[in-house]
């Protein structure tokens, strides 16, 4: 088993990977959409998403023990058919899409997404329900730009985050969705051909540091009050979403 070399990638990988676990053991996975886009500094779209999703089903696990009793099942039951489409769809598309497009739309959404959030005026304790059109339409999207970046966090907080859930249960039913599409993922990503033995031998390397990052996840999450948690989440999205935005128009060549 071969696995990459290059010390300015553990420079980068060790990082990404702690900001990964922290992302997901406490903020729903939300910090975790930078992950692809900076490895491309050193790799391929491709090869970094291949590299990231076994460490992301180790993660999963360890996600699933610290909140496997918190669940809104009817979200959960919503999100995921539509998801399975979104994989689907992925995995068709593959070989045809650009990495560029993908992040001009995400980052587009995300950034509309929160500006709309800071801007218009809503009363406090509007909230918004579950739904099964929302659910299904979000959760087909999660999947589909999981599947593409492992960028499902923005599409999901859109349907998530105005229902202002208990914190706790929001995290839990992230960590439950994306238990389910990463571990769904391992075959069409096998099909493609994605884990080659390079690349499952640096995710082996870069394994340890998953439970490191979801014990930092899960302590930053006890310890943060929740008005302070959606906060974050916001300026999250808005922070990633505005890094896809400019890594999608840059590598388009739409900047004068």
């Amino acid at each position: 088993m071969t696995i990459i070399t290059d010390p300015q990638f553990y420079l980068l990988a060790v990082p990404v990977v702690l900001m990964i676990g922290i992302s997901k053991g406490g903020f729903s996975g939300a910090l975790g959409i930078v992950a692809v886009p900076l490895l491309t500094l050193i790799l391929s779209p491709i090869q970094a998403a291949a590299i990231i999703l076994p460490i992301l089903c180790v993660m999963d696990i360890l996600g699933l023990i610290a909140y496997r009793r918190t669940c809104d099942w009817r979200n959960l039951t919503y999100l995921l058919p539509g998801a399975i489409v979104g994989i689907t769809a992925g995995y068709f598309l593959f070989n045809y899409l650009s990495a560029d497009i993908i992040k001009l739309i995400l980052g587009l959404l995300c950034v509309a997404f929160t500006l709309n959030h800071y801007i218009r005026k809503v009363p406090e304790g509007r909230v918004t329900k579950a739904s099964l059109q929302k659910g299904s339409f979000w959760g087909s999207i999660a999947g589909f730009t999981s599947f593409v970046a492992h960028a499902g966090g923005p599409p999901l907080q859109f349907y998530m985050l105005p229902q202002k859930l208990d914190k706790t249960l929001y995290v839990g039913t992230s960590v439950w969705f994306f238990f389910a599409v990463n571990y769904v993922k391992l075959v069409p990503y096998a099909l493609l051909g994605q884990f080659s033995s390079e690349n499952l031998g640096t995710s082996l390397i870069l394994l340890p540091l998953a439970p490191v990052g979801i014990w930092l996840g899960v302590r930053a999450h006890k310890l943060i009050p929740e008005a302070i948690f959606y906060r974050i989440a916001y300026m999250l999205v808005l922070l990633t979403g505005a890094k896809l935005l400019w890594d999608g128009i840059n590598g388009l060549g739409l900047l004068f």
